[in-house]
């Protein structure tokens, strides 16, 4: 036999030494994907209509722009969206759009008080109000490069309990509920606050009391919620605070104008700064992206 051809070993070499440049490329490129922070995500949610969470997500994400953060807020209150009222905004596109692939999800945001970035929901679209697992995942997919955009990312969800809003809780590490001094809003809100414990066992809870006209009826709604929590779930969220029925939300909400720009002073507004400081919204990351996560809670 005759010896062996050195252009075959020197080809192999080059092979050899290429395969070995791109996988270096590879573990560079993920290593520099990781080194990215991704934002902090916090959900709001009620149980029931008519407590005011919109309101309180709304100027919660102006409270934290105005703190100097980037913040985006989505409104998921998806075909029965109202943020981009209460903010004052017009936006062109919304979240059906952005589902139907009819714009990129960038496109279809648009700038508020403060530079918060609003992600409306959409009013008038059944589709986006009981979406299908399917819906939902390409939603999830078309969301994800956002959260390298942002510091926080403040959720708005609609009342009850959808398959959207269960999804989000599963993913997340830090809800917000809000309810009211009724026996109504407490009942709906344990109930959401039962379901996101079975779904997320690692999920931080804080309860706002909206609308209470005194600290007294506050601490009672509390004291209802937390001893019925502990009663039969053995656990109960965390204490936010309570917000005071006031005039000046009303107002406000004619304005188109957040209460905390409107009537800054007033004791709604005031209060509603100290929940925006809660403080784990400051701690409100995942360790995993958090639609990432939602896109794995769908399956």
């Amino acid at each position: 036999m005759g010896a062996p051809d050195p252009m075959l070993n020197v080809a192999r070499f080059d092979i050899s030494r290429l395969k070995a440049f791109r996988r270096f490329l590879e573990a560079d490129r993920r290593m520099k994907e990781d080194v990215r922070v991704s934002a902090k995500v916090v959900c709001v949610a009620s149980g029931k209509g008519g407590t005011g969470k919109s309101i309180m997500a709304s100027n919660l994400a102006c409270a934290r722009a105005e703190a100097g953060e980037k913040v985006l807020l989505i409104d998921f209150d998806a075909g029965l969206a109202n943020a981009h009222l209460l903010l004052g905004l017009a936006p062109k596109y919304d979240m059906g759009d952005v589902l139907s692939g009819k714009v990129a999800v960038r496109d279809a945001l648009v700038e508020g008080p403060h530079g918060l970035h609003l992600l409306s929901g959409g009013v008038g679209r059944p589709a986006l109000a009981n979406p299908t697992r399917r819906e939902l995942d390409r939603l999830f997919k078309a969301l994800m490069p956002l959260e390298y955009d942002y510091d926080l990312i403040v959720i708005d969800h609609g009342a009850g309990m959808s398959y959207g809003t269960v999804t989000h809780l599963a993913a997340t590490s830090t809800l917000i509920l809000v309810t009211n001094p009724e026996i109504t809003a407490l009942s709906d809100a344990y109930a959401l606050y039962k379901r996101a414990h079975m779904v997320n066992k690692e999920i931080r809870v804080g309860v706002v009391i909206n609308r209470a006209h005194s600290e007294q009826e506050a601490d009672a709604a509390w004291e209802r919620f937390q001893s019925v929590s502990q009663r039969f779930l053995s656990h109960q969220p965390e204490w936010i605070g309570w917000v005071p029925f006031d005039n000046a939300v009303r107002t406000s909400v004619h304005q188109r104008k957040p209460v905390t720009l409107g009537a800054p002073n007033s004791p709604a507004a005031r209060a509603i700064r100290a929940v925006s400081r809660w403080p784990p919204i400051d701690h409100a990351r995942t360790p995993r992206p958090f639609y990432d996560r939602a896109r794995k809670a769908l399956r």
